[in-house]
């Protein structure tokens, strides 16, 4: 609390020492930052499944990609447009078509909550995942049966259409996760900190990068001792991308357990009794309304902390 009202405040009523003193404002907006935190955090591992661009690549090269037999061949590089297609389908049909028909059932008007989309993204992933794993173990086995298994550059018969599921699943899972994430944000933080939920996403796909990278370095550092190939070899024949494929399944699988803990611990995210923080919004007899018994005997709206 204030101690000295002539010491601690000017003649405008500010603090004359923001780093001692806070408005209401300010306390809290940064436990709304700290208490998403922990959701935030489970958005990683989604992220670290999004940002796996290269494998697929690489596996797209040595197999069939022709469009039109004999004729018209989809670049490797351009597979990614199914997970394109895939999200442009669901964020044009969710609120049109597929919140009308979950509401019949949920009898919510929105359909799934947002946490319940964001949970259903996590699950997905997983999917995603899992059938990456077992397409690349199909398409090793179909090289090395081949004879391919010294040749990585050599061509395997078999379709690169079966890379467009997993492409799929990402896109589904990112348009449910990511989208999501960012209205979850929104609706627990003011108009003030609208770029700092839009950032927070953006910082959760970084660290998904780095993570992503970490894991593939320790895979190849761990799998390669003693001389032995390792998983993530420059020759995809010889390694096993589809185990590295299997320990990002596991990862996610235990992200979603984490997720539903972190929801648990979050509570409701009902914003009935939300408190205005905006100053536009909010004067001061205002804010001892929405503050209700805590407010009361406070005879300025700022407080500190030590």
């Amino acid at each position: 609390m204030i101690g000295n009202p002539e010491k601690d405040i000017d003649m405008d009523g500010r603090a004359t020492n923001p780093w001692n003193l806070c408005t209401v404002k300010q306390v809290e907006e940064l436990k709304a930052l700290i208490k998403v935190l922990p959701i935030w955090s489970s958005g990683i591992i989604i992220a670290v499944s999004i940002s796996q661009h290269s494998f697929p690549v690489l596996q797209a090269r040595v197999m069939n990609r022709d469009l039109i037999p004999g004729g018209l061949k989809i670049p490797a590089g351009s597979f990614g447009v199914f997970t394109m297609i895939t999200l442009t389908i669901w964020v044009a049909t969710y609120d049109q078509i597929i919140v009308p028909l979950l509401s019949k059932f949920t009898k919510r008007s929105r359909g799934f909550s947002l946490k319940e989309r964001m949970g259903t993204g996590l699950a997905i992933s997983c999917v995603a995942t899992a059938v990456a794993a077992m397409v690349e173990s199909k398409r090793r086995a179909a090289a090395i049966r081949q004879g391919l298994g010294d040749e990585p550059h050599g061509m395997v018969h078999m379709s690169a259409m079966w890379l467009v599921p997993q492409y799929s699943l990402i896109g589904l899972a990112e348009g449910l996760n990511a989208i999501g994430q960012i209205e979850f944000y929104y609706s627990q933080f003011p108009k003030s900190m609208a770029s700092i939920g839009v950032a927070l996403f953006a910082l959760g796909m970084a660290v998904g990068n780095l993570v992503s990278s970490l894991i593939v370095g320790t895979v190849d550092k761990l799998t390669s001792k003693g001389g032995k190939q390792s998983w993530v070899s420059n020759n995809l024949n010889m390694g096993h991308y589809d185990y590295y494929y299997w320990i990002l399944t596991i990862l996610s699988v235990i992200n979603v357990f984490y997720y539903l803990i972190c929801c648990w611990d979050f509570g409701s995210s009902d914003n009935k009794n939300k408190i205005v923080w905006d100053e536009e919004e909010g004067t001061e007899d205002e804010l001892e309304l929405e503050l209700g018994d805590h407010a009361k005997g406070v005879a300025s709206p700022i407080v500190f902390t030590h």
